[in-house]
């Protein structure tokens, strides 16, 4: 059900005006600005956004992947507000705090102990960052130094920091910093959607992970770490894969003495049907990234976890063998709190098992939906679902987004790509409504015949 529209005597035009002033937009070409204004959004309830004006639209991408319960969700709310009375923030170096403590013990629970620390961080780049960082030292500290490379899947997306651009592999965002980075060592991805005639997923699966164990066949003693996104490539297009990549990535980085990172960025806190994608292949990787959803979708946070074998190997009296990587926000008590909340809620509500219900709810209904259109690849893991568009012309990926604006969405495809990724708080009625929506930003999308020759597409994401 929609929540009641509550107007704000602010204009829309006026804010959007100020904010191409003033704000420089991420993953944003500005000279698009004016021709794709920024949408005003005041306020947020449930899966529901409504702009200075009172619209609404529904949060069909989750605001970025990240929100997992619903804008302002009261139980979130309150935990946060009992936190801002006691503790907003104090530095971790050389302090600690319960919601700190507390969040990395319920995250090592979840894996059963087998990741026992958490190194706290702000955003998912920076968790790259330090998985990245920590996997090159432990092996320096094992006298290996020599073990300084790092092995990614093609079209993988890992963050735009310099570090995480180096072992991410979109070239708009990695192109234009080349000369900056160091290169990574780059193999077939699993996607899918690559499968050859005859081939099941696993077959494709596979075939990938052949690739990989002949470079690492090869190169192992320059090889530190392995890095993939379980189970879905989200920036690549919602690739796609099956868990037995996932279990022969697993076994190749045993055999050759090669660490194991999850980037669960995007995929983590449930999103692929699972808390952790991971488990969903019976696996545990040596360190494993998450942010985005981790604080509910509320605050800045990420964490990277990391066995206690991998932990030890830095206790040393030699500041050099330490790891002294910090952030001045790092442990965020606020941020933390708000995680606890969240997974209170997994709990409190048995999210995972009713997201199951819900997940196929909404691949039925797209599924029927798009029968007779040019459409490919309808795929779900989970929460995501996605499909391609055939023939999606010239500046699909904006075309789309406005297009869905008008029907009260807010969704931004990948390339040709169009994915569902709803908050956990949607409902039957919602589902229906964002199925309806995205069928009817389909049609109008189709309706037009741009004039732009030359013109490029940008995956918005």
């Amino acid at each position: 059900m929609l929540p009641t529209d509550v107007s704000s005597p602010s204009s829309s035009a006026d804010l959007q005006q100020r904010s191409r002033r003033h704000v420089w937009h991420p993953c944003t070409q500005s000279i698009r600005l004016e021709a794709v204004p920024p949408l005003p959004i005041a306020r947020g309830e449930g899966v529901w956004l409504f702009d200075q004006e009172g619209r609404h639209y529904m949060d069909a991408t989750s605001s970025w992947w990240v929100n997992l319960f619903g804008h302002a969700h009261p139980a979130i709310n309150a935990a946060l507000k009992r936190q801002l009375d006691t503790l907003p923030h104090v530095m971790l170096a050389g302090c600690t705090h319960e919601p700190a403590v507390e969040l990395a013990q319920r995250l090592s629970g979840l894996t059963g102990g087998v990741l026992g620390h958490c190194f706290y961080a702000s955003d998912g780049a920076s968790a790259v960052e330090i998985a990245l960082k920590m996997s090159f030292h432990f092996w320096r500290n094992a006298g290996r130094g020599d073990k300084r490379r790092f092995v990614a899947i093609r079209h993988g997306y890992h963050g735009e920091t310099l570090g995480a651009l180096h072992v991410t592999d979109v070239p708009v965002f990695r192109d234009a910093y080349a000369p900056l980075l160091a290169d990574s060592l780059l193999v077939a991805s699993p996607d899918a959607r690559n499968a050859a005639a005859g081939e099941s997923e696993a077959d494709a699966a596979r075939r990938a992970a052949a690739e990989l164990e002949a470079v690492l066949a090869e190169q192992h003693g320059t090889i530190a770490a392995v890095i993939v996104e379980p189970l879905v490539q989200c920036a690549a297009g919602m690739a796609m894969h099956d868990p037995e990549y996932l279990r022969c990535v697993r076994a190749l980085c045993d055999r050759y003495g090669v660490h194991l990172i999850a980037d669960e960025i995007a995929v983590g806190c449930g999103r692929t049907g699972t808390f952790f994608a991971c488990e969903q292949a019976g696996i545990w990787p040596d360190f494993a990234c998450l942010s985005k959803g981790i604080s509910g979708g509320y605050l800045p946070l990420a964490l990277v976890m990391t066995r206690d074998a991998i932990h030890d190997a830095f206790i040393d009296d030699d500041a050099t063998r330490s790891f002294l990587h910090s952030h001045s926000y790092t442990g965020n008590a606020l941020a933390c709190r708000a995680a606890l909340a969240t997974l209170d809620l997994f709990e409190a509500e048995n999210a995972l098992q009713r997201n199951q219900g819900r997940a196929a709810r909404l691949l039925e209904r797209l599924r029927k939906g798009l029968e007779g259109r040019e459409m490919e690849h309808l795929r779900q893991r989970g929460m995501i679902t996605a499909f391609d568009v055939r023939e999606p012309g010239v500046r699909f990926a904006e075309r789309f987004h406005l297009a869905a604006r008008a029907q009260g969405l807010l969704m931004r495809s990948i390339g040709n790509t169009v994915y569902l990724m709803p908050p956990y708080a949607i409902g039957d009625d919602e589902i229906d409504l964002l199925v309806d929506g995205t069928l009817a930003t389909l049609d109008a999308v189709a309706a037009t015949n741009p004039k732009m020759e030359g013109a490029r597409d940008v995956a918005l994401a």
